[in-house]
């Protein structure tokens, strides 16, 4: 089983004036897909620095396999999700994050301004999703039949993959 590791990233769920609501759905969709738990799940401020330390410490310490990011993907000032994953990552997966914006597509033109970005860190995969519950679905959806491989071919498992 994947250990998974989840971080909030919203100024007013921080605050306590917003519900986190996409947290509990996004566990529905990783039991029912991935036959996942989360093991460990931060809510952190719209900050940069407190983004990369929480991610660097789940990924480096923890050991997680799968990192999501929920929230902080949009265009407003706060939203600085992509820059800290920038600052955490070693390669960009553009292929995954170019899907989730291709099916959200689908119902909203506005996930063109989406600026969620996939990528590694070591033998993890971290993924941005947006903060609002129907785009973690439509994103989750796109790409989760992809992670497993994802997940092996980063750790070194590619006896069965065929790319």
């Amino acid at each position: 089983m994947w250990k998974i590791g989840v971080v909030t990233s919203s100024n007013s769920i921080f605050k306590g004036n917003r519900k986190n609501d996409c947290f509990p759905r996004l566990e529905m969709l990783l039991k029912s897909h991935l036959d996942a738990e989360v093991l460990h799940h931060r809510v952190c401020p719209d900050d940069i620095e407190t983004l990369k330390e929480n991610m660097i410490e789940l990924v480096d310490r923890e050991r997680v396999d799968l990192l999501i990011t929920i929230g902080g993907t949009g265009l407003s000032p706060e939203d600085v999700t992509p820059e800290a994953t920038d600052l955490v990552i070693d390669r960009h997966v553009p292929g995954l994050a170019e899907e989730m914006r291709r099916c959200a597509m689908q119902h909203s033109r506005q996930a063109l301004l989406t600026r969620a970005i996939v990528g590694t860190r070591g033998n993890s995969l971290v993924v941005n999703l947006p903060g609002r519950i129907p785009a973690v679905e439509e994103c989750f959806r796109a790409i989760v039949d992809q992670i497993p491989t994802a997940l092996h071919t980063i750790q070194g498992k590619t006896e069965n993959i065929t790319f």
